[in-house]
């Protein structure tokens, strides 16, 4: 079996298919590896993984067990897309002013980003690019704020706060 990822670059998103395509593929020691965690037949989990495969597909508890193996982001994003949601792990950052002076740069590069993004906003006409790359960086900004309010949180919880 080859280990080309057969798929074009998906840019920020890719559908689920996709998404868990990828997820078995660049699993820590492959597919092979993950059928094994699973418990799964190599071949099987090949079949129902296979992005372009439409007669197998895994069943919600396998589904679930992919995820919590892989813990894989695209099929988190994918996931999260298709609910109109987004996703955050708790990552706890310390809420130090290094900290929050980072978050304030990243935040001052993603209004940067924002405004650059006008060309969709003159006309009122979206491409998918534009929207996935908005998306992105709106993503990952959510992201680094809520590390932040956990790192807080945590400070907080260890120095015995209210």
């Amino acid at each position: 079996m080859s280990r080309i990822d057969t798929l074009p670059d998906g840019g920020p998103a890719l559908s689920l298919r996709h998404a868990l395509y990828r997820a078995g593929r660049g699993y820590k020691g492959g597919i092979t590896a993950l059928a094994f965690d699973l418990g799964m037949d190599l071949d099987t989990l090949q079949k129902k993984l296979k992005h372009d495969e439409e007669r197998r597909w895994l069943s919600p508890d396998e589904l679930e067990e992919v995820l919590q193996w892989t813990g894989d982001k695209r099929v988190l994003d994918a996931l999260g897309r298709a609910a109109g949601v987004v996703w955050y792990r708790p990552q706890p950052v310390p809420a130090t002013n290094e900290q929050l002076k980072a978050v304030g740069q990243l935040l001052k590069e993603a209004a940067e980003f924002v405004s650059t993004m006008h060309e969709g906003a003159s006309d009122n006409v979206w491409e998918r690019h534009e929207v996935q790359r908005l998306e992105a960086c709106g993503m990952d900004v959510i992201r680094q704020v809520l590390a932040i309010v956990a790192g807080a949180h945590q400070a907080m919880e260890e120095g015995g706060h209210d």
